[in-house]
């Protein structure tokens, strides 16, 4: 009994040093393996907040979208701002009835005078001539691009009615279209004008507006312009050499319808033409109408 007893201390004994010189070992550390972030995340310290989002260099919002400067809205039934002539550059420049020299000649205009201007076709300009289309060369010596202002489809209207005429022989005291209230009279014909009765013919045709059958009376009709205020369409009255003595609504002897920058569209003493206001002619200035 006591021997196991001995025996049962000293194996107590022997296990007391060994407890005592032992140093605690710490708890292995967890094992990480590397992080790999998900394909739709980025480690934090690379991350911004929502609001911070920038958007991508090649987008612009909406909102901010700019039209490209060359580009514009496009206006339906919008009319170009200009009207297109050909003016001519030297005197006795031959209008022909086909696009070429072996075409019959229809007529001639003289240095500084407009004709219409349409398509060209080869080496020469398409335009109208006595009521006919008709060409007019295109070399730089004889003719060259012009270009007036454009007015409101109603003015245009009117104004393209004269143009049609140009060429066509003045002739005085010839029978106008109508009466001055619409009603047509016997003799009239397209082939022969004086200043008053191609005026209102042209107002008639192009705007549906009755002109008097004389200059003294459509001096009456409308409303003045003054010089000054002169617009494309407006008609010009003027006194001559044989009138300008006369008084009061006799001194009135010519009337020519404006096309603007100086340009009249009238018939003298020739025929139908367009051409610059001379200062003697403006020199007979009595004033200005205006009737559309």
């Amino acid at each position: 009994m006591k021997k196991l007893a001995l025996l049962f201390v000293l194996a107590a004994l022997a296990a007391l040093p060994l407890a005592a010189c032992e140093k605690p070992v710490p708890p292995a550390p967890p094992r990480y393996e590397a992080a790999v972030p998900p394909e739709n995340e980025e480690y934090p310290g690379n991350e911004e907040g929502p609001e911070k989002e920038e958007v991508p260099e090649d987008e612009e919002d909406p909102e901010k979208e700019e039209v490209p400067e060359d580009e514009e809205d496009p206006v339906p039934g919008k009319t170009p701002a200009r009207t297109e002539y050909v003016r001519v550059l030297a005197d006795g420049l031959r209008v022909r009835a086909g696009a070429g020299t072996e075409f019959p000649v229809l007529g001639a205009a003289e240095k500084g005078v407009l004709l219409p201007r349409g398509e060209k076709s080869g080496s020469w300009y398409t335009t109208s001539y006595r009521g006919k289309t008709a060409f007019v060369s295109a070399d730089g010596r004889y003719t060259e691009p012009f270009f007036l202002g454009r007015a409101d489809e109603r003015t245009e209207r009117v104004i393209a009615e004269g143009c049609r005429l140009l060429g066509v022989p003045y002739v005085y005291g010839a029978v106008r279209f109508h009466d001055g209230t619409g009603l047509p009279l016997k003799g009239f014909s397209e082939e022969r004008f004086d200043c008053s009765s191609l005026m209102q013919y042209l107002f008639f045709r192009g705007a549906d507006v009755l002109l008097g059958v004389t200059t003294r009376v459509q001096v009456k009709q409308g409303h003045g312009v003054e010089k000054s205020e002169l617009v494309r369409g407006d008609l010009l009255f003027f006194t001559n050499a044989a009138r300008e003595h006369n008084a009061g609504i006799e001194r009135v002897g010519h009337v020519g319808l404006y096309l603007g920058d100086n340009y009249i569209l009238h018939t003298a003493s020739d025929y139908a033409k367009i051409e610059p206001i001379s200062a003697k002619r403006w020199g007979y200035f009595l004033g200005g109408r205006r009737v559309l």
